[in-house]
């Protein structure tokens, strides 16, 4: 009987505001909420720009009545606040999956590390444009910096999150924007930039390729490896085979020309069984090759780096 008399009110009291020539906007008397809809088209387009949610999509079209640069702001700043929070509750979780990136540009090359909890995520486009981003950020970073001969920045997590995305925030504000669209622990691990003279090469390698829309590639290793000489108009390829030997053989150092090898222990890269060749030790192709391996760097996703090893030491 209230409901009725309640509804019985209402149609009386639009009646008299439209004998007076008023426009009306009724609300839903039963919830509260505005009877306005979420454009489908526009909901789809918002869905598929952002990544977000279609309940957190259609709320934001509702609020802002389909104004889809406005709902796309407003889930950017929501996303991104609701990201610090979480952050903030997940940064103790584990995270031991994610992708290793690389990136080149004429002789200077980065190799960045973006970790997250699990396998799932690190396949989610969302995630692998925060991957590639980091990666161009590092490259800016070095870009930016005078260069003279060889040039080899590491660079640890803090450094990284403190980078400017190009055209965009900082990397710790795309850090906390992924945690939460994706609502799991992400975190930068690392990140390494190199830059040599003209007379220089650096080559590299991804293993494990992810397939996505990523301009840059990403897998769970990669290498860089810095070198001289090599075949005219081969130093592409030589580089890749390096690198696939710096991934597969994981040596812990460059080691000395002359050096007689250990046998299946060997860490030292230049006395290692090639590993597109055993007939050859690496010096032995190399020396093929007319080349020479000067610096390299590996990369192992989840791997425990130096300054991890010494926090969990002292």
């Amino acid at each position: 009987m209230a409901a009725s008399r309640v509804f019985s009110s209402l149609r009386s009291h639009i009646s008299k505001v439209r004998s007076a020539g008023c426009v009306v906007c009724v609300e839903c008397v039963h919830t509260g909420r505005s009877m306005f809809s979420a454009d489908k088209a526009l909901l789809l387009k918002l869905r598929k720009n952002t990544g977000y949610t279609f309940i957190n999509c259609k709320k934001a079209l509702e609020k802002f009545s389909n104004d889809i640069t406005q709902a796309e702001h407003w889930l950017h700043d929501q996303a991104q606040k609701e990201g610090w929070s979480k952050a903030s509750k997940l940064e103790n979780r584990r995270t031991s999956e994610g992708l290793i990136a690389l990136l080149k540009k004429e002789k200077i090359a980065v190799m960045v590390e973006v970790n997250c909890e699990t396998d799932f995520v690190a396949r989610n486009e969302t995630f692998q444009q925060l991957v590639q981003d980091v990666a161009f950020a590092t490259l800016e970073h070095h870009q930016s910096k005078t260069m003279s001969g060889y040039m080899k920045s590491m660079m640890s997590a803090e450094d990284v999150c403190n980078l400017t995305v190009p055209e965009s925030s900082s990397v710790a504000d795309q850090l906390a924007l992924a945690i939460g669209r994706l609502g799991e622990n992400i975190s930068v691990r690392r990140a390494v930039s190199v830059g040599v003279p003209a007379e220089w090469h650096v080559g590299s390698y991804v293993h494990g390729p992810v397939s996505g829309r990523s301009r840059v590639p990403m897998g769970r290793y990669g290498a860089l490896v810095v070198f001289q000489g090599g075949p005219e108009g081969q130093e592409e390829v030589l580089g890749k085979k390096l690198g696939q030997h710096i991934v597969g053989e994981a040596p812990l150092s460059l080691g000395h020309i002359g050096d007689v090898s250990c046998g299946e222990s060997e860490t030292r890269l230049l006395p290692q069984s090639f590993l597109l060749d055993p007939q050859y030790t690496v010096e032995q192709f190399l020396a093929l090759q007319n080349a020479q391996v000067l610096d390299f760097i590996r990369f192992k996703c989840g791997e425990e780096t130096q300054e991890q090893h010494a926090a969990l030491a002292s």
